[in-house]
């Protein structure tokens, strides 16, 4: 997709942890998950977060984890376009309330990255039945909304950073229906 907008697509780095990893964000526990650091290029994957999908998400199958893959590749094709940076830069110059929302944007746009990676492998024949019902109970079970709910019983959406379950699911779906770079624009979206 890159390629036929006449950029350039430089893959990100991966690295496999468990416990703890340091990297050009800082230290990081597993209890963080993976996550995307864009001071490296780099993706960190902590290898027991496949479990805790599985047990404790009750999110289990390959494409459920692949999906979390995708949303942190999302990340780092934010941070290739230049939208991580946009959002990044607000930290400190508006409401934390502010800033969650902008980051909830971010987020939600990795969510429809990955949509459009399913989209793509599943063009090429990767995908198996279930695969996508797959993707979708992770990103039900890993919303702001449910885990406040799961975690202390009510949920406070001013704090949410990632999105609710729904509009993360509805997120991947959109990129998966439409395949292309465009159509994720959450930053100018009416509907979240």
């Amino acid at each position: 997709l890159f390629a036929e907008q006449g950029m350039v697509y430089k893959n990100p780095t991966l690295v496999l942890f468990t416990n703890s990893v340091s990297s050009a964000c800082g230290n990081a526990t597993a209890a963080i998950g993976p996550f995307y650091c864009p001071g490296d290029y780099t993706l960190y994957i902590d290898l027991s977060f496949y479990k805790e999908l599985k047990n404790q998400f009750n999110a289990p199958g390959d494409f459920a984890m692949a999906y979390v893959v995708a949303h942190e590749v999302g990340h780092h094709v934010q941070t290739l376009l230049g939208n991580s940076q946009q959002v990044h830069a607000l930290n400190g110059k508006v409401s934390q309330a502010e800033y969650n929302a902008a980051i909830v944007k971010l987020e939600l746009q990795a969510d429809y990255l990955a949509g459009v990676w399913a989209k793509h492998i599943q063009n090429k024949g990767y995908l198996e039945k279930g695969d996508f019902e797959e993707a979708l109970t992770a990103a039900n079970a890993i919303g702001d909304d449910t885990l406040q709910m799961e975690g202390q019983g009510y949920v406070v959406p001013e704090s949410f950073t990632h999105g609710t379950s729904e509009q993360r699911m509805r997120w991947f779906t959109k990129g998966f229906e439409q395949g292309t770079l465009e159509g994720g624009d959450t930053f100018n979206a009416t509907n979240l």
